[in-house]
């Protein structure tokens, strides 16, 4: 069984970390999955840079930019992640759109991604649709479980096909916006995090953009699985780099 869906049979909320692979410094990738594993983080999502990343907001895009100047890219970020089942054991998912991939061959994507040990992909720009004609055995094949995103304005027939054909979990986008921490979430958020919740999808829901501190994650979790926190984390490290990841996490839950 994939270890996102062995994760998800946890019987606690989870806390997911997205941080974006090469930042803050070319080779800090690896460092910063194993400190979020040492902290108690349930998995990680790794950011692979891009150029035009339009879902993401400054802080994430920002990242984005220092990363690709440092040099990252996909064939870097798989060179660097080679080895690291040997010392890393949470759920790991790349989460970057989908041009990269389909430039690097989407099997030969995958295959590597099986390789050294991914678990997931998240691609926010990959149609539901075409993925479930045209790449859906190809991910299968290489156990790799593909997280697709629903938002507020998501139609309940799309929610309930992408529940029908999600292995993992469902990326609940708290809002219509771009990715970016707030201090608190409000009623239409409650309200849409209930909706959802009340149509007992099979598969669970993680809530993302927006999560910052323990309050945020305490509303998100309130009525999903868990919850993902991005943009906060990002800043974390470029305020102390890969230190103090412990405090960041504990401060959290």
């Amino acid at each position: 069984m994939n270890r996102i869906q062995d994760k998800l049979k946890e019987n606690k909320k989870l806390l997911s970390i997205y941080f974006t692979a090469g930042y803050p410094a070319p080779d800090s990738t690896v460092k910063i999955l194993q400190e979020l594993e040492k902290s108690g983080v349930d998995f990680v999502e790794i950011g692979l840079p891009f150029s035009d990343p339009l879902a993401d907001g400054p802080t994430i895009q920002a990242s984005s930019t220092t990363s690709l100047n440092n040099g990252m890219s996909t064939e870097v970020l798989f060179e660097q992640l080679k080895d690291i089942r040997e010392t890393v054991s949470i759920p790991l998912v790349i989460m970057g759109y989908f041009n990269p991939m389909l430039q690097y061959g989407i099997e030969a994507f995958c295959k590597k991604c099986k390789e050294i040990g991914i678990d997931g992909l998240i691609i926010p720009d990959l149609p539901v649709r075409e993925y479930n004609e045209l790449y859906r055995k190809t991910f299968e094949k290489y156990d790799l479980i593909n997280v697709f995103l629903i938002t507020p304005q998501t139609s309940e027939e799309r929610i309930r096909f992408i529940d029908e054909i999600s292995d993992g979990f469902i990326y609940m986008v708290s809002s219509a916006s771009v990715t970016g921490a707030k201090t608190t979430f409000g009623d239409t958020q409650e309200t849409y995090f209930k909706r959802i919740d009340a149509m007992q999808l099979k598969a669970p829901q993680i809530v993302g953009f927006g999560i910052s501190n323990a309050e945020t994650f305490q509303q998100a979790t309130k009525y999903a699985k868990g919850a993902i926190i991005g943009s906060a984390f990002v800043k974390h490290l470029t305020e102390n780099g890969v230190d103090k990841i412990d405090d960041f996490v504990k401060a959290i839950r």
